[in-house]
């Protein structure tokens, strides 16, 4: 893998495209981008759980999730909710207008570890982003993998990020997807109820299985449950931590669970290192 020199400087992107994933207040938007020197597009090199600090000058930063597998193309994706100051600026954004791009901070999924194992990605909303690179990456090796599941889903149809891939999925019969809304709604043709009842409904083998989760900390504590029900064992389990990171280098502190720092020693972590942590899925 290439080298990023010093991932702590920032560097100029410009954005490729843009578009809405989501709607209301707290909707997601999706930029792709692409550095504009050509240099740092050569040596750029992420793995899939990594995120990037990305942001726009005089205004901030905030630590994003990579929403894409290097194996995609020398581009990056960064799918955004807005929560606040620098997220709505990032809305604001259109193809054309430049944003500043550091990292790749955090470690990464074992991908390479996993090779020849199933792997079943469970997710909930925004919670699908760090997950997405694992499926491209999974799906450009499929030969490398045993089997690719995607349980994914949200309170409404609404809100369900990258809808168009999962047709997409299902179409070249490469992915076997599950989806589901929280409530039922006219003409929904998949499962109504939350994502830890879906995964009960899918029942999955532990059996060479890998299960990585990521979504709102109440549905991460449901599925851990429901997984030890189906008996995977702690490190056929991985989850991020990413949200809780803020400078990215260990210095604020405010990432820290337990004796751990989320940005030094994360995001990705398997459940048999968190399990003793309580506030790991405060």
């Amino acid at each position: 893998m290439k080298e990023n020199g010093n991932p702590y400087q920032p560097h100029i992107a410009t954005v490729e495209d843009a578009w809405y994933e989501t709607q209301g207040d707290r909707c997601i938007k999706t930029f792709k981008v692409v550095f504009d020197d050509e240099k740092v597009r050569e040596s750029w090199a992420h793995r899939p759980g990594q995120c990037a600090m990305i942001g726009i000058l005089g205004v901030g930063e905030s630590m994003i999730s990579i929403s894409c597998s290097p194996t995609e193309g020398r581009f990056l994706r960064f799918s955004v909710m807005r929560m606040g100051k620098v997220t709505q600026a990032l809305h604001e954004l259109e193809p054309g207008d430049k944003m500043t791009v550091r990292g790749p901070y955090g470690n990464s999924f074992p991908v390479d570890e996993w090779k020849g194992k199933k792997i079943i990605t469970i997710g909930g909303g925004i919670g699908q982003a760090p997950l997405r690179p694992i499926i491209e990456y999974v799906k450009a090796n499929r030969g490398d993998y045993a089997g690719l599941t995607l349980i994914y889903g949200s309170r409404t149809s609404g809100d369900l990020c990258f809808k168009s891939e999962f047709d997409t999925y299902n179409a070249a019969n490469d992915v076997c997807c599950h989806l589901s809304i929280d409530v039922a709604e006219e003409g929904w043709p998949h499962y109504v109820g939350f994502v830890p009842s879906l995964l009960m409904e899918v029942n999955p083998s532990p059996e060479n299985t890998i299960a990585i989760t990521c979504g709102p900390p109440i549905m991460i504590r449901f599925v851990l449950e429901n997984l030890k029900k189906l008996n995977f064992a702690d490190e056929q389990i991985y989850t991020t931590l990413e949200n809780r990171m803020k400078c990215g280098f260990g210095k604020c502190g405010r990432c820290n669970v337990g004796n751990l720092y989320v940005c030094k020693d994360g995001p990705v972590f398997s459940y048999a290192t968190l399990k003793d942590i309580p506030e790991a899925f405060a």
